[in-house]
């Protein structure tokens, strides 16, 4: 008895869109899975059974000179600067996901502002300056399929999607996917990112609240809670930090048009108070309740249940918050899984990968990204979750890869937008326990992540920042009135600066934009600055 089960087709449609351009062409990925049942039927046995084409199996590459691992933002900006360096050069990604190469931080910022009702299916949105692009980097165009990428003529970079790597042999060169096909590989980069964490008492709760628990990281995430903020009646997103802070200010700004009940409990006294100083983190707080978001703070979740069509968070001062759904933006675990195969090290105390310098785990492995824990030069080794490091460190591995043997010296930046009319770019150590002087001015119009959008035309910020420099900063010769220290009332724009050992070690610049090669040379020159007003007026945040 015989059964014929064809494998599942990966089908394209579309072409256009995304990349570094802004395209107004749509594409589309469809993977669709076909399920066929054939009826089973018994043969006699003395009659040998007729020969059944067997299914043809999908075809991989044998072997790839350079072998990805991860399709997120790191691999993408290596594959392309190992290309810059290596014109023929053949880059094969892996991802589990079914998606091409993608750009998170629009799943949390400007996807939730558009007015387009198909938003969840094409992915493309309006930047603050109005222009549209696909989170995608390139359109299925620019890819090579991965069963011809041995044969192209001039190389290319394919990306096998759904496909999970779960063993590393280093001494074979080689990989071992879930489905035990094995690649082998010249070089390979380990950009494998992160998973969301999530809270023991809500894994602990059992299948009713798991089910109505959003771990929010990727595309899927991204539809899934865009239907459950259409559907249901009240969401409460557990966690202060960035991503949970945007979320409650998109979906806030949502509920204006609905009937949404939208909830943000953490355990510090304001939003993003593990970043902020205090001051500006309770203005962050009265700005994010603005949006219409319900804001509890100093909360401790102690249990979580499902109780009468509701899910019941009880919180360890005895306050209890009814909800239909929640949001755990509570963190990133790095992934590390190949750790054990690989004979990796991974670094106790900040988690990741651990490697030199030059991004390397061993001599022929790499790894960028959230993954990697690398030693800074000016601030010792760290940890970084954050788009510019991925698109930097990246870019770095693919060089280094190619045979640059360049350090890692940059210092990534990050930025966070509660919508078009309030953001901040960050850069270095950032943490509010560290002492903090900040320095502010009146916000004029052109101080908003909308006008600063508009002025450099992109709308992923760190893209346009990372190759800035400033040799040689100077301060505006408009006449500037006194710099005001943590005044309490109005942050509307201002620089802080984040000291260890009278040193700054992290700058915060909030509704100041295009500024960052400034900042990242007073991090880079290391020195002790009696007037920090002064530097300040660097950034000539008191200009009109």
């Amino acid at each position: 008895q015989r059964v014929v089960r064809p494998e599942s087709n990966l089908c394209w449609s579309g072409g256009g869109g995304g990349g570094q351009t802004d395209n107004t062409a749509r594409w589309v990925f469809l993977r669709m899975e076909h399920a066929w049942g054939l009826p089973l039927t018994a043969e006699p046995a003395t009659v040998a059974p007729a020969e059944v084409p067997a299914p043809t199996p999908v075809e991989f590459p044998s072997h790839a000179p350079y072998l990805l691992i991860g399709g997120g933002t790191a691999s993408f900006a290596a594959a392309r600067s190992i290309r810059a360096r290596d014109p023929g050069a053949r880059v094969l990604i892996i991802t589990d996901e079914p998606d091409l190469p993608y750009m998170r931080p629009p799943l949390s910022k400007e996807l939730w502002f558009s007015d387009d009702p198909s938003v969840v299916d094409t992915l493309r949105f309006k930047q603050w300056n109005g222009k549209e692009r696909s989170i995608y980097f390139q359109p299925p165009s620019f890819y090579v399929s991965p069963q011809d990428l041995e044969k192209v003529e001039n190389g290319g970079v394919a990306v096998l999607t759904g496909k999970k790597v779960v063993h590393m042999d280093v001494r074979g060169n080689k990989v071992t996917l879930s489905d035990d096909t094995e690649i082998s590989y010249d070089k390979c980069l380990i950009a494998t990112g992160g998973i969301p964490r999530n809270l023991q008492v809500i894994e602990r709760a059992g299948e009713e609240v798991t089910k109505r628990t959003t771990l929010f990281r990727k595309v899927e995430d991204f539809k899934a809670l865009d239907k459950v903020s259409r559907d249901t009646k009240s969401i409460t997103i557990i966690g202060g930090g960035f991503l949970g802070s945007e979320l409650a200010c998109a979906l806030g700004r949502r509920s204006a048009d609905s009937d949404l009940e939208v909830i943000q409990m953490f355990p510090e006294k304001g939003n993003m108070g593990k970043v902020l100083p205090e001051y500006l983190s309770n203005w962050t707080t009265a700005k994010v309740k603005s949006e219409g978001v319900a804001v509890i703070t100093e909360a401790l979740v102690k249990a979580v249940s499902f109780k009468d069509g509701k899910v019941e968070i009880k919180l360890k001062d005895g306050r209890v918050v009814k909800t239909d759904h929640i949001v755990a933006a509570v963190g990133l675990e790095p992934s590390v899984e190949l750790a054990k195969s690989a004979g990796l090290e991974v670094d106790s105390d900040f988690g990741g990968f651990r490697v030199n310098a030059e991004l390397q785990a061993r001599s022929n492995i790499w790894v960028a990204g959230d993954a990697a824990c690398f030693y800074d030069i000016r601030l010792g080794r760290r940890r970084v979750e954050h788009h510019d490091h991925a698109v930097v460190s990246g870019r770095l591995a693919g060089e280094n890869m190619t045979g640059a043997n360049k350090p890692y010296w940059h210092q990534s930046m990050f930025w966070s937008d509660l919508g078009p009319d309030v953001g901040y770019e960050a850069i270095g150590i950032v943490d509010s326990s560290l002492p903090t002087v900040g320095v502010f001015a009146k916000a004029t119009a052109k101080d908003t992540p909308k006008a600063a959008t508009e002025k450099s035309g992109t709308g992923i910020r760190s893209e346009s920042e990372t190759e800035g420099t400033a040799s040689s900063p100077v301060a505006s010769s408009t006449p500037e009135p006194p710099p005001v220290l943590e005044q309490k009332d109005n942050y509307g724009k201002g620089v802080i600066f984040y000291l260890r050992d009278k040193v700054v070690v992290g700058i915060i610049l909030w509704n100041v934009f295009n500024r960052m090669p400034v900042a990242r040379k007073i991090i880079k020159d290391g020195e002790e600055h009696a007037d920090l007003n002064e530097v300040a007026k660097l950034f000539n945040i008191h200009d009109d």
